[in-house]
């Protein structure tokens, strides 16, 4: 028989948080009630985080044909990570002509054109052929 000890004992009655364990508490990461400083601190330092996370590496690039701008970044020769926005999606020629043809966008490889101009920018060296960036991590 397996017994558990420590902070994650089920024999107390209080769930008045909701969250499944006792006392309402969490046992991955504490929630900092009590110290609304520290809680603070770890809402700003999680943000900082999650931008770093989304952005690293990634470089502005604009289409040569619709001149929507886009957040580019290349993970290597053959895999190209591209984030696009509501304003460049709307300019793309490409998408516009999908959506007339009733195709779904999100569904779609992506827009032939864009892929020259990252091609282009890569040539040009305004963006990298590789991403050189550090990796987002604990550091």
């Amino acid at each position: 028989m397996l017994a558990l000890h420590g902070a994650h004992g089920e024999d107390e009655a209080d769930d008045s948080a909701g969250s499944g364990r006792p006392n309402g508490q969490w046992s991955k990461a504490p929630a900092f009630e009590n110290n609304p400083e520290q809680a603070a601190l770890l809402h700003e330092a999680t943000e900082s985080d999650k931008q770093r996370y989304l952005t690293s590496g990634l470089q502005e690039v604009d289409c040569r044909f619709c001149h929507g701008s886009v957040m580019v970044k290349k993970l290597s020769l053959n895999h190209t990570a591209v984030q696009w926005n509501t304003a460049a999606a709307g300019r793309c020629a490409f998408f516009a002509q999908m959506r007339e043809e009733g195709t779904n966008t999100a569904r779609v490889r992506g827009c032939p054109r864009l892929s020259d101009s990252i091609a282009h920018a890569v040539a040009e060296g305004c963006l990298d052929q590789i991403c050189t960036a550090a990796p987002p991590g604990d550091g």
